[in-house]
């Protein structure tokens, strides 16, 4: 059996990440990268949740997870923190086609989205970037996967959009 390279795990970690911005760039020679938009100013970080919470719906990828990170350390710590939430979206068709590819991809499913707030106050939206056919040469993913991998990754993308905006 053959299993994923180092650098197919990490891009796996992000699947369906933001490439679409991206789209004069020539290819990478690295899998994966951190990609990552401001939200607006005039946004509150509770409005740009919820425009993705909202666009993740009308795109038909589901919200499977939120983790309130920054709730739970001040639970712990009872002291006050920046927000840190990240969101888990998944399509599960696709990502049942992926891992029945190979089991071990499950280990990066779901498709995550962190909402941060920086030390200034700034709010941003961060997830992994992936260059998708480095890893469907790598892996001989099916045409017909990586295309739909690819759909994912513009949803992943207009949530992203559609929270730095505050757009409904």
């Amino acid at each position: 059996m053959r299993f994923p390279t180092l650098a197919a795990w990490l891009a796996l970690l992000s699947l369906f990440a933001a490439p679409a911005l991206h789209a004069a760039a020539k290819p990478k020679a690295a899998a994966t990268d951190v990609y990552k938009i401001a939200i607006d100013r005039s946004v509150s970080l509770a409005d740009a949740a919820e425009s993705m919470r909202l666009r993740a719906n009308a795109l038909n990828l589901k919200l499977v997870a939120e983790l309130p990170l920054s709730k739970q350390v001040e639970v712990m710590t009872n002291t006050a923190q920046r927000t840190i939430t990240i969101f888990q979206f998944c399509d599960a068709v696709t990502a049942k086609d992926l891992i029945q590819l190979n089991l071990d991809f499950s280990v990066y499913m779901p498709c995550r989205i962190a909402l941060i707030e920086d030390e200034k106050g700034q709010g941003w939206l961060v997830m992994m970037d992936v260059n998708v056919d480095a890893v469907a040469r790598e892996n001989r993913l099916p045409a017909a996967l990586k295309t739909r991998i690819e759909e994912v990754r513009k949803s992943l993308v207009s949530i992203m959009q559609a929270g730095a905006q505050g757009e409904l």
